[in-house]
């Protein structure tokens, strides 16, 4: 696409677009790695990596040897979502990362989002994440990981529990041909066929336009 680069970006810079724009309006735990994409000069999107905030997600991937290698598609942003930025801003940022890595990523049903970008990308899809409950703080953004037994105790009329969303679960295996083969034979997922559903427009407050890409 003329006229677009994708370049590593800053912490900060990528704060506007999590804080102002994303629905979850929080900053993943871990940011590692992120990158932007320029149209020009002007910043119109930007993905970020990191380290997974769940240590059995690490493990479950592909085992306690190659729990190392597991980062996770964190944020997805674009202001526009014009026709193949998304691919593009994915799969330009994910050569500007050293392999050999395994990249997992979610699509949100609560957002009614099926991860058609990540089909678009050449991502497997390994089926939906386990049925849970968590635990939430009423006037408070904080991931449910930093709700601890005694806060609760503490405080119990604060906190309630919900059902948390079921996500569609990818896997991108970024290496060479040996190292992807013996990665995906490691696999503790099974690779399914991509789901097929019609993604919906974002009806709530909390959401920007709907022509905007949040994941």
């Amino acid at each position: 696409m003329r006229g677009y680069r994708v370049l590593p970006i800053s912490y900060n810079e990528t704060k506007p677009f999590i804080l102002n724009i994303h629905y979850a309006k929080r900053i993943p735990s871990v940011i590692q790695y992120s990158f932007g994409l320029f149209y020009k000069s002007e910043l119109v999107g930007m993905v970020s990596y990191g380290t997974p905030a769940s240590p059995d997600l690490c493990k479950g991937i592909c085992g306690e040897e190659y729990k190392h290698l597991v980062k996770e598609l964190n944020r997805l942003v674009l202001i526009n979502n014009i026709k193949n930025e998304a691919s593009l801003l994915i799969g330009k940022s994910l050569k500007l990362l050293k392999k050999p890595l395994i990249i997992v990523s979610y699509a949100d049903t609560s957002q009614n989002h099926t991860g058609y970008i990540y089909q678009a990308t050449n991502f497997s899809y390994t089926g939906l994440s386990d049925k849970r409950t968590e635990w939430r703080q009423k006037n408070s953004n904080k991931h449910p990981r930093h709700i601890t037994s005694l806060k609760r105790k503490e405080n119990p009329d604060d906190f309630y529990l919900i059902a948390r969303s079921r996500k569609h679960r990818y896997i991108y295996v970024l290496a060479n041909k040996k190292d992807k083969k013996n990665l995906l034979k490691k696999l503790k997922y099974p690779i399914l066929e991509y789901p097929k559903f019609q993604n919906k427009n974002y009806k709530t407050d909390t959401n920007i336009p709907t022509q905007r890409l949040l994941i």
